[in-house]
């Protein structure tokens, strides 16, 4: 089901609409005035890292991250990742 964010054009708030499919779009209310006049805004992606028990260990800035040369190594920022 999508999401799609909306503002007000009578109040300027912004909200949200939860759609049962993208391909029929139900009717847009502002939830705090009901109007009907609202533009749809360009949402962007959003994603939650949640918890982790990932230890990203020591930094590979100076190169001593620990991860063997094969793979890549530490360059960049990048241990051991190709």
């Amino acid at each position: 089901m999508p999401i799609f964010e909306y503002k007000c054009n009578d109040c300027n708030k912004k909200f949200e609409v939860l759609h049962k499919s993208s391909t029929n779009l139900e009717e847009v209310i502002c939830p705090d005035c009901q109007s009907k006049n609202y533009k749809k805004l360009l949402s962007s992606f959003s994603a939650s890292t949640g918890s982790s028990s990932f230890d990203s260990g020591p930094s590979c800035s100076d190169g001593s991250c620990g991860v063997p040369s094969y793979g890549g190594g530490c360059a960049n920022g990048m241990c051991g990742l190709n």
